[in-house]
């Protein structure tokens, strides 16, 4: 398992938060996943391989997602 870290676009309430955080979580290979509506982050555990998936999930509740280091 790894952390990857993305930026999320678009949110601005705990709803979206909600959202995003389950859109996250029924990508397969992920473990746990935590989003940040004050930073406009997700922190996901899972494998290094779901990283387009997990855009794709984002993207399709209305919000974008990048990859970040941090």
């Amino acid at each position: 398992m790894e952390t990857i870290n993305f930026r999320i676009q678009g949110m601005s309430c705990g709803h979206c938060v909600a959202s995003v955080k389950q859109a996250i979580q029924s990508v397969q290979g992920v473990d746990s996943v935590t989003v940040d509506l004050a930073s406009g982050s997700a922190k996901v555990q899972g494998e290094a391989a779901i990283v387009e998936e997990i855009k794709k999930a984002v993207q399709e509740q209305g919000y974008s997602a990048s990859q970040t280091e941090e």
